[in-house]
């Protein structure tokens, strides 16, 4: 990439080099950094418009506070990829969520400057106030800053953090909210409104300019200011304010994008101790036109030209597991009034936004509360509504207790659609759904099934819904195998039934879900004599076939795209040792580690279970 164009981008290679920039200096950083993302984005996809939201912002707090000393702690770790250029960063974020390169999200084992990890929504404010509590018990003068953004404080988590840490008047926090209306999707509910109160008061408006005017030149008045300001905040909008009820001290809202107002405020700030809340501001997308006006497809949009705005899809293929879910949810629902949607804050993301476009009086965006969005489906089915609960599998392990003690304990017909099952990519070892398989199969009364294809996905719904007691259907990110599913009939399969894909005599695999095709492949490319079966039910398993399978042969691999320990390839084992069969076996997976970041073929083949990796285990038989 040609330094020619940048002026001050490549004179920062740490926050200190930073603090010696004037203001108006800062200003022309800002727009190159914002530049530099959005080339290296266009190239190498990741998550764009929330970190274009919060350059200024990211370039204030490490202007103003002396990082790695001070803590920043970012929630919803997409918005840190600024954070991650001015942190001697910025060759390396060329090759950003690339195998062996830095990872999407913050990383404490990555840098000095990532306080906290941050792959998952809500966590900022309770982690923050930990360290900043054990700052205060260490006697360190330390400054801590929670910044939580897109969507995330509506997460029961966030709020758990802000009732703990407003009860410790003497602990230094400062939590940041980056209030631009958006999760993925465009934010919804009760928060959301009052936000948007707060910040459209034209007399607190004009009320808050003036005090901070005052603010920034006494001072010794900074705390009968505040207070001041806060009682007539309240009066301004008739209505307590929520933060400050929580004892946070309120300061808000400005504008997230004008830098100088933005170290201003965050040096007066930094004079009061104690919890305090500054509520900023945002666009996300700023300052790049398609990610502004389309901001929900520019969350992470893949390759793109930077200068057109273009998307650079590629052609042809299958289509995607999450748009074959909303189309077949639309059509359960057209024909049977009780089936519901419920998403924590993904329409798009599931494709649910295909129901919530048709039937929106029956479709629930909850926004980013995972285990809300469980116990409000039990509700539901307690009620006599069919839920379809649609949740990413590495978020659902959020809502564990709630699939539980609300859903399976009272065997209520909940489905719960889990997206991203398996190894996702480049997102990595927080976003990777590697244990839903493990964590769901020792739940009693649930379902869980894993389709192999598009056609059995839209099959599963189906059954699921004629189904008196919860199920959960676990498909992966991205395309399938191409298989016919549009306006094929529906057709009810039987519960614990599996399949046989291929006969065999030498070598028999036992696959599930989108690990059959794999299998397929492989065995179609072996030179010995190989079986595949498909087990379609993980829970309950298929007794039946599988007691056959050991009896006739005396080699098998099971092979999934989830942890081995835990998951289906020791259920086969266990029940195979039940029955007194003990054939020669290797089971195909994740092994005991989290995976990194990287393309989904080169993670496959790196926990050995691509269409090599298999051959491989093949040939491991006869050696």
């Amino acid at each position: 990439m040609s330094h020619v164009k940048y002026k001050y981008l490549y004179e920062v290679e740490t926050p200190a080099d930073l603090k010696r920039l004037s203001i108006d200096e800062l200003k022309l950083y800002c727009a190159e950094l914002r530049q530099y993302i959005i080339e290296c984005c266009s190239r190498n996809p990741g998550h764009l418009a929330s970190s274009l939201g919060v350059v200024e912002l990211t370039v204030a707090l490490h202007y103003v506070y002396d990082t790695p000393e001070d803590k920043l702690v970012w929630d919803v770790g997409h918005q840190a990829y600024a954070h991650k250029i001015i942190t001697a960063r910025r060759e390396a974020f060329m090759k950003n969520r690339c195998m062996g390169g830095i990872s999407g999200f913050p990383r404490m084992a990555e840098s000095e400057y990532d306080a906290f990890g941050a792959g998952h929504s809500s966590v900022s404010i309770s982690a923050a106030f930990g360290m900043a509590k054990a700052a205060e018990l260490q006697g360190i003068r330390r400054n801590v800053v929670a910044i939580i953004g897109d969507g995330a404080m509506t997460g029961g988590l966030a709020f758990e953090g802000l009732n703990n840490a407003g009860a410790s008047p003497n602990t230094n926090i400062l939590v940041i909210l980056n209030d631009n209306h958006m999760a993925i999707d465009k934010a919804t509910g009760a928060l959301e409104r009052y936000l948007v109160r707060v910040s459209t008061s034209s007399a607190y408006n004009r009320f808050k300019n003036r005090l901070w005017r005052i603010l920034g030149k006494l001072p010794p008045v900074l705390r009968m200011m505040q207070k001041a300001g806060n009682a007539v905040k309240q009066g301004l909008l008739q209505n307590s304010n929520l933060f400050e009820s929580l004892n946070f001290r309120y300061f808000g809202h400005v504008d997230g994008h004008d830098i100088a107002e933005l170290v201003r405020t965050l040096r007066n700030l930094k004079r009061i101790k104690g919890p305090k809340l500054l509520h900023i501001q945002t666009v996300k997308g700023k300052g790049y036109t398609p990610a502004e006006s389309d901001q929900p497809t520019w969350h992470a949009p893949g390759k793109f030209n930077p200068d057109t705005g273009e998307r650079l899809r590629s052609q042809g293929g299958a289509d995607r597991y999450q748009d074959v879910f909303g189309q077949t949810l639309l059509e359960l629902a057209r024909a049977d009034r009780r089936i519901v949607g419920i998403t924590p804050a993904m329409p798009s993301g599931c494709s649910m936004n295909i129901l919530m476009r048709e039937i929106p009086e029956r479709c629930f965006d909850v926004g980013i509360a995972e285990g809300h969005a469980v116990t409000f489906s039990a509700g539901l089915a307690a009620a006599g509504m069919r839920p379809f609960c649609n949740i990413y599998s590495s978020f659902m392990q959020r809502a564990y207790d709630n699939v539980i003690h609300d859903v399976a304990l009272q065997r209520l017909p909940v489905v719960m659609c889990i997206d991203r099952g398996g190894l996702v990519g480049e997102d990595g070892a927080t976003h990777h759904g590697a244990f839903d398989l493990a964590y769901f199969g020792c739940i009693p009364n649930l379902t869980v099934a894993a389709p192999r294809n598009e056609w059995e996905l839209r099959q599963m719904m189906y059954t699921a819904a004629r189904t008196d007691s919860p199920t959960v259907i676990r498909y992966p990110r991205g395309t399938g195998e191409g298989a016919e599913w549009r306006d094929t009939p529906f057709e009810e399969l039987t519960v614990g039934r599996g399949e046989v894909l291929r006969e065999g005599d030498e070598v028999a695999i036992v696959a599930v879900g989108t690990t059959c095709g794999k299998a397929l492949r492989a065995a179609e490319a072996s030179r010995h004599s190989v079986a595949v079966y498909s087990l379609r039910y993980v829970k309950p398993l298929d007794e039946e076939l599988i007691t056959s399978i050991g009896r006739r042969f005396k080699r098998i691999i099971t092979v999934e795209d989830g942890v081995i320990r835990g998951g289906a390839g020791e259920a086969v084992v266990t029940l195979l040792a039940r029955e007194g069969l003990h054939p020669e076996i290797q089971m195909l997976g994740i092994d005991d580690r989290f995976v990194e970041h990287g393309t989904p073929a080169q993670l496959y083949a790196l926990c050995g279970y691509d269409e090599q990796g298999i051959t491989a285990a093949i040939d491991r038989f006869f050696e």
